[in-house]
């Protein structure tokens, strides 16, 4: 197993290089940046210099004025020095902003994952386990309703019921007006309250396919011969469902969990965005709007070594799961 997840991590390292270069070379490709931006405002004022003499400058300042190779080299220098240089929209280092924004990604996050898991595998599994029947049906109608509904959409609609109608949530925002006047445990109860409606929509958003999954997995489990020989020696079938057919069932299922974990610590992009909750995905999303390259660069990076981190996890967990799996 060590040799294996030595093998994993320096595959992953190779991987992750031709990964940075791509995403670097898509960031130079961009049809504007915010040098270009800078660039125009700054020849607009009296006496300035033209709009071609400040790019051209300021292209000088990034290190945007070489070759692409040259420029990816210098780069990914800095990066392994841990310098991943400063954000051009909030003027702060990429790993400060980081850290200010990553946390209420993680616990808006973390909070939907482990209600995924908890509403979603036990649906699944009263679906396969009651095939064909009411009960099936309802699961199966609600799993494709979560599947189809754009993000968007159930946001908008949740806001227009719960925020507008009835009152009961604050549009979007993180804290109310109130916020600083409110004791400590107050603080955290007016998060925890403006965090309900961003946390049920990812919930029902992706509650769907892991609801499928599990059901599609489940049913291919039921139907193997070692299940019907259990049934045919008598024993209980609630025995035969969760301690034999349920077990096997994980072992699909972790792929999934496992490449879910990155999702914790990278945002939901869209729906903090949707809800003005300034989480890391959104951050992102306003860097990459205004052409902000070097936190542009970073956060995908981030996100292409959680996802790696995630793979091996997941392969890990295999074992974890189901002893018979031998890694040589």
């Amino acid at each position: 197993m060590r040799n294996y997840i030595i093998k994993r991590i320096l595959t992953s390292i190779m991987i992750l290089f031709f990964v940075a270069f791509v995403i670097y070379l898509l960031m130079r490709c961009l049809p504007t940046s915010y040098i270009e931006s800078m660039a125009r405002q700054l020849s607009t004022q009296p006496g300035a210099k033209s709009y071609e003499e400040w790019m051209e400058q300021l292209s000088s300042a990034y290190n945007l004025d070489g070759n692409i190779i040259t420029g990816f080299l210098g780069m990914l220098v800095q990066m392994l020095t841990g310098n991943f240089g400063d954000s051009w929209v909030y003027t702060k280092p990429c790993t400060e902003l980081l850290k200010e924004t990553v946390g209420i990604s993680f616990a808006m996050g973390a909070v939907a994952f482990v209600l995924e898991l908890i509403i979603a595998i036990p649906l699944g599994i009263i679906a396969a386990t009651k095939q064909y029947s009411k009960t099936d049906y309802v699961i199966t109608v609600v799993a494709l309703a979560g599947i189809s509904l754009p993000t968007f959409f159930f946001a908008s609609l949740l806001k227009l019921v719960f925020s507008v109608n009835l009152g009961w949530f604050d549009l979007m925002g993180l804290t109310g007006r109130n916020y600083s006047q409110l004791s400590r445990g107050g603080q955290l109860l007016d998060i925890a309250n403006h965090l309900v409606l961003p946390v049920v929509t990812l919930v029902v958003i992706n509650i769907g396919s892991l609801m499928r999954y599990t059901r599609t997995n489940m049913l291919e489990v039921l139907n193997a011969d070692y299940i019907r020989t259990a049934r045919a020696k008598g024993l209980n079938e609630r025995k035969v469902i969760y301690h034999h057919a349920f077990r096997n069932t994980l072992i699909p299922l972790v792929t999934i969990i496992g490449n879910s974990l990155p999702g914790l610590f990278s945002g939901a992009l869209i729906t903090e965005t949707l809800y003005s909750i300034q989480g890391i995905g959104y951050t992102s999303y306003h860097a990459m709007v205004g052409g902000d390259i070097p936190f542009s660069m970073f956060y995908l990076m981030f996100m292409a070594i959680l996802t790696l981190a995630g793979n091996l996890i997941a392969d890990i967990l295999y074992a974890v799961v189901d002893p018979r799996v031998r890694i040589a």
